[in-house]
């Protein structure tokens, strides 16, 4: 009797270790899940919204223009944060009155109706990396402000996929 209470305990033993470790395997390799400290992405993405992020995105394909993603923030090589890709490597980005300029043409698509207060660049993005702005325009501490403007290519951790709770959807 005590040889098959013995068998069933270390059973469940290496079944909790196996979810362990397939767990840890999910977090680290293919996806991330994250909580949005601020609005600087509202109305996309809302203040507590917790998010699943997708760490093989860029496996095959390179980051695009409009992409939610997750990167650790190149002021100080730590933090994370989750913004919206607009300038890509090779580009000029500038803003003025409140207008988008990608090489000097407009914007088309500027994932907001939020209309900046501020100016900024112009900014040339070197190879690379990538110039990051929050939907939450005049809300969001972004590349127009800080010290490093761009974002390096392997400093992507993912693209946003899903926001779960309490708001859930897909996010574009």
């Amino acid at each position: 009797m005590e040889r098959k209470i013995l068998k069933e305990v270390l059973i469940n033993i290496g079944l909790i270790a196996l979810a362990l470790a397939f767990g840890f395997f999910l977090n680290k390799f293919m996806i991330a899940n994250a909580q949005v400290p601020t609005s600087s992405m509202e109305t996309t993405v809302m203040a507590g919204d917790r998010i699943l992020v997708n760490r093989l995105s860029y496996v095959f394909s390179e980051p695009k223009r409009g992409d939610i993603v997750t990167f650790i923030y190149p002021d100080d090589g730590e933090t994370l944060y989750l913004k919206r890709i607009m300038g890509l490597p090779g580009e000029t980005i500038e803003g003025k009155d409140g207008i988008i300029y990608i090489d000097g043409e407009p914007l088309e698509q500027d994932y907001t109706k939020e209309v900046s207060e501020d100016d900024f660049g112009p900014y040339t993005v070197p190879e690379g990396t990538y110039f990051m702005m929050g939907d939450n325009r005049n809300d969001s501490w972004d590349s127009r402000y800080w010290e490093h403007k761009f974002v390096e290519a392997e400093d992507i951790i993912g693209k946003a996929a899903v926001s779960y709770f309490p708001h859930p959807r897909i996010l574009k």
